[in-house]
């Protein structure tokens, strides 16, 4: 009965992977100018970056395509970045595009005509849903020919998807998920599946998205610019228009007002577009961790600083516009307004009658009304996420704000710490239990910051926050800077900070561990290559009901081979390897030079990268996500502040033998 059986793909001559100097965006695009684009023109080009390693050949495959859309039709340019990260909206609409393994099996095996036993198998088998989509349909006649699917068609049903609710949502999303198969060809089901499962990832990070957009536009701009792409002086240029977007995006992370904003003003103009409003979260601004006094005194000799107690919640960042609407907003620009409408509320309390709109930077603390006492945040964290009613709350919180970011339609990022923090005060009235200012101390002497550290520490914070004062104290959006320096009780002893690490694979269980993993291999993220780079295994720290947990929820996140954006050595080949899904934090002894292990390789040495001794396991991080992890420039300012390196004791190549050492004794 089936009579046609779609063409292949190797048909097209689009070919993505050209270099820019011989791409051409408008004849060689395998569409006309006014339609809409093709969403095997983007299927194609996702293959082609999955095929290339290296960043640079990625930004400039994903620039050629980005290049001849904005030629072509620019209205799909905005839909055409949301699919390339895998979204469907801004962060903080909180609109989740993966769909669980169940509907998307059922939805195969509905359009496959196999049974959901063997779908499950084969699936298993491959490693990858999108492999087995793209098999099935190269295998699959069809008896009529369908419709072309477009980018903007897929974005369309992929938003519908995730949006729906209501009765009977499972069999209308298995009927959706049916029509893309349906409709796609082999290669364009590959990452349809890909996508609806969350696990698009083909190594380009968002800041090498910002950078792809940024090279297509100046090339869109000014043709000539694509002889130029390689050379030191288009590299120049790239870098300092890439911080324009890149500025922009974190003032105003929602490509639907970036991306129509530059195409009709260009570059030098989103500033005045693009900027701070209440009610778009922007991106947090972070510290350094230090080892002691000492080392902050150091790090900020002959400036003017302020210690704040460092609370152990949640950060919020509260937002009020004009109609005194109240959104609150995670250190990821995940939307919280409705796991805190106690805050919401109380919002209205605090508030001086001259304040019209703000964003406030806040940290969400678990605290006992009876005792007036912080609590942990593991209390915390067991208040409901979703549906939360006021009268059923029994975990109270206390916001204690720490900075003003935004105060009547005035964005005071640029203004210096000591301004922001007065405003604060003359802006909120504080309320025992409920809003506090953060409890702080202008200090410069060794011990009376001992002591106030102490003091933190007796009122059930983790440490303090030193920050800068007047000079060089502007906040840093997006940015770990060392204007601000966090010092917490682990600290004080040991290699000073924990590590928040993704894991990448893991060693099947032995003994009384076997049915679940035994042990795991642990990366770091690199910014600059967007790679995650080994740097332990781990195999202790681990509770029973830890490892079984965790055991079941990675594997939801297998694969059959590394990622292209592993970086590793083969000697640490695990048994399984995952998606990067989860963040953990970990703690060690201490760190040194590794002759296996690749974290930082290049920035210490040219062959060598950095592990931990002694690694052990203390939480998973639910509030981070793989690229927030620790990154390999942090790993190596810890490594160079060791004590033992800062003193010239054991030197790398005694490390370095420490370290694998570890690697081979020392992860169960």
């Amino acid at each position: 009965m089936f009579l046609f059986k779609p063409s292949t793909d190797n048909s097209d001559t689009y070919d993505p992977a050209k270099a820019t100097s011989k791409y051409n965006a408008v004849k060689d695009a395998v569409w006309k100018s006014g339609e809409k684009v093709p969403f095997l023109a983007l299927a194609k080009t996702f293959a082609a970056i999955e095929e290339h390693s290296g960043r640079l050949k990625s930004i400039e495959i994903m620039s050629n395509y980005f290049c001849s859309v904005m030629h072509l039709s620019p209205d799909d340019l905005v839909k055409s970045v949301y699919m390339c990260l895998n979204k469907v909206c801004p962060d903080y609409e909180n609109i989740e595009l993966g769909i669980g393994p169940g509907i998307l099996h059922k939805a195969l095996a509905e359009s496959t005509g196999k049974t959901l036993a063997q779908v499950k198998k084969d699936i298993a088998s491959l490693g990858d849903i999108g492999l087995y989509a793209e098999k099935s349909k190269s295998n699959q006649k069809l008896l009529v020919k369908p419709k072309p699917l477009t980018v903007s068609a897929v974005f369309d049903a992929f938003k519908t998807i995730a949006m729906m609710t209501g009765n009977q949502v499972q069999s209308k999303k298995v009927d959706k998920i049916k029509s893309l198969i349906t409709s796609s060809s082999p290669i364009e089901s590959r990452f349809i599946m890909r996508s609806l499962a969350g696990k698009m990832r083909i190594g380009l990070g968002e800041k090498s998205l910002l950078q792809a957009l940024t090279q297509a536009y100046l090339i869109f701009k000014d043709e000539s610019n694509a002889k130029l792409v390689g050379s030191d002086k288009f590299k120049e240029k790239l870098a300092k228009k890439s911080l324009l977007l890149q500025t922009a995006y974190c003032e105003c992370p929602n490509y639907d007002k970036i991306i129509p904003t530059l195409m009709e003003h260009g570059l030098e103009n989103l500033s005045k577009f693009c900027f701070l409003t209440p009610g778009i979260p922007l991106k947090p601004m972070l510290a350094h961790p230090t080892k002691g006094v000492q080392d902050v005194l150091e790090r900020l000799e002959g400036a003017k600083f302020t210690c704040e107690y460092k609370y152990d919640g949640e950060r919020a960042q509260i937002h009020l516009n004009d109609d005194k609407d109240t959104y609150i907003y995670s250190r990821n620009q995940e939307n919280n307004t409705e796991k805190y409408p106690d805050i919401v509320k109380l919002i209205h309390e605090i508030v001086s009658p001259n304040v019209t709109n703000f964003i406030l930077d806040c940290e969400a603390v678990a605290f006992d009304v009876s005792t007036k006492q912080i609590l942990p945040f593991q209390v915390l964290s067991t208040r409901k996420r979703k549906n939360v009613d006021e009268s059923e709350i029994t975990v109270r919180v206390c916001l204690f704000a720490f900075d003003l970011l935004y105060l009547n339609s005035e964005s005071l990022v640029t203004k210096d710490l000591s301004e922001r923090r007065e405003l604060l005060r003359q802006s909120f009235n504080e309320v025992e239990g409920k809003f506090m200012l953060a409890t702080s101390k202008d200090l410069s002497d060794v011990d009376a910051i001992q002591e106030f550290l102490e003091e933190s520490i007796k009122s059930k914070c983790e440490g303090l926050m030193i920050k800068t004062l007047h000079d060089d104290a502007t906040y840093e959006i997006a940015k770990r800077s060392r204007k601000w320096l966090k010092l917490k009780k682990d600290y004080l002893e040991g290699v000073g900070d924990t590590l928040d690490l993704v894991p990448i694979g893991a060693y099947l269980g032995k003994g009384k561990r076997t049915g679940v993993y035994g042990g795991f291999l642990l990366a770091c993220y690199d910014e600059e290559s967007e790679e995650f780079q080994s740097i332990c295994k781990i195999g202790t720290g681990f509770t029973d009901e830890d490892l079984s947990s965790l055991s079941a929820s990675l594997k939801e996140s297998l694969v059959a081979k590394p990622k292209s954006y592993f970086l590793f050595d083969d000697s640490l080949n695990p048994d399984v390897w995952f998606e990067p899904s989860q963040v953990w934090e970990v703690k060690c002894a201490d760190l040194s030079i590794s002759p296996v292990h690749r974290a930082g390789v290049g920035l210490l040495d040219d062959t060598k990268g950095i592990s931990l001794r002694f690694p052990r396991f203390i939480k998973l991080r639910e509030d981070k996500k793989p690229e927030d992890a620790t990154t390999a420039s942090q790993v190596v300012d810890m490594y160079r502040n060791q004590e033992s390196v800062k003193s010239g004791d054991g030197g790398a190549e005694a490390a370095g033998t420490a370290g694998s050492k570890e690697d081979e004794n020392d992860y169960y």
